[in-house]
């Protein structure tokens, strides 16, 4: 909403300087008065104050009237806009608006939803699902009632504008989604995110396998294309179906028992350097190691058990959400030793 108020005022401001300018320069060249002289007519003429004198020929009453009914115009604006700030104050959206934006500072490791259309929607779902804190951001009107209407975080810009992000926290975010509904606009969005955070992870959505490489191009980590996925899916349910349904159930935050997770192991986890079998994380957590990516991005599938875990591996287990817990809880970092 800050946004949308900012542009209004950008727009009277220009409006009203426009007519100043285009007064003064016309008295000047109808009555060949001075500067000074012709921007005091204009003014006393566009703020409805009066006439300093009556002017002389048809050019410079014309004008005059013209000047007259912009005045009408602006100030009528103006007014319009005045009682719409206490309408928003009077029914409370004002300080709902606030308590929004204050909510949205306090935010810290987030992922910004950019576009809150029908994936984005979905991925919001996954997040509150998982008590993942998320913000979105959307400038259609249709998007954020979607939002207002499911009640999460948001936040109305454009996810190109270096200020809109800024403003939805991406100097604390953990992640972002580029999932506008418009291939370009996710370019920008990931050209954006980027340059101001090398580090972010950052997931976009495509349209083609074209859209997908600039995306690439523009720094996205991860790119997907929801159409080719949803063939994919269809053709896993047909060929195979309880495969699927298998891992429908352990994919979605949303699903009552198993699930997935990665763990990252940093130099701070004094279990970096053990094995799978010496650590019993089977016996220990309950939940299972599927697989294992090593530093340089190679997959591990069905890990030996005599395998070391290394620093900067990362683990992919399955299991319950407290199975999941007490693994990460195994690999948590070592509490510092008092000297």
């Amino acid at each position: 909403m800050q946004a949308h108020h900012y542009r209004r005022i950008a727009v009277t401001i220009a409006a009203t300087l426009g007519v100043f300018a285009g007064g003064t320069i016309g008295f000047r060249e109808l009555l060949h008065e001075q500067w000074h002289a012709a921007l005091y007519r204009t003014i006393v003429t566009a703020t409805l104050t009066g006439l300093d004198t009556t002017p002389s020929g048809p050019g410079a009453e014309f004008l005059t009237i013209a000047l007259a009914l912009c005045g009408v115009a602006l100030f009528g604006y103006l007014a319009a806009q005045a009682v719409e700030a206490v309408a928003r104050e009077v029914t409370g959206e004002g300080r709902r608006s606030k308590r929004r934006g204050r909510m949205i500072e306090q935010l810290s490791d987030h992922f910004i939803i950019c576009g809150f259309g029908r994936v984005g929607r979905r991925a919001a779902e996954e997040f509150a699902a998982s008590g993942q804190p998320f913000v979105v951001l959307d400038f259609n009107p249709d998007a954020l009632q979607a939002a207002r209407d499911l009640d999460v975080l948001w936040f109305e810009g454009r996810g190109a504008e270096d200020d809109s992000l800024t403003r939805a926290g991406i100097d604390r975010a953990k992640g972002l989604l580029a999932s506008a509904d418009s291939d370009s606009e996710n370019v920008y969005i990931t050209l954006s995110a980027r340059a101001r955070r090398p580090d972010m992870t950052i997931v976009a959505r495509a349209s083609d396998a074209e859209a997908e490489r600039k995306l690439q191009l523009a720094g996205a980590n991860r790119v997907v294309q929801p159409y080719s996925a949803a063939g994919t899916e269809m053709a896993k349910l047909a060929l195979k179906p309880q495969v699927a349904a298998f891992l429908e159930i352990v994919s979605s935050h949303a699903g009552p028992d198993m699930r997935f997770e990665e763990i990252l192991v940093t130099r701070e986890c004094h279990q970096a350097g053990r094995t799978i079998r010496d650590l019993r994380i089977r016996s220990t957590t309950g939940a299972v190691v599927v697989a294992l990516r090593k530093p340089d991005g190679r997959f591990d599938t069905t890990p030996n058990p005599d395998i070391s875990i290394e620093v900067g591996d990362t683990l992919i287990a399955i299991g319950t959400e407290p199975e999941l817990r007490a693994l990460e809880d195994l690999f948590a970092p070592r509490e510092p030793v008092a000297g």
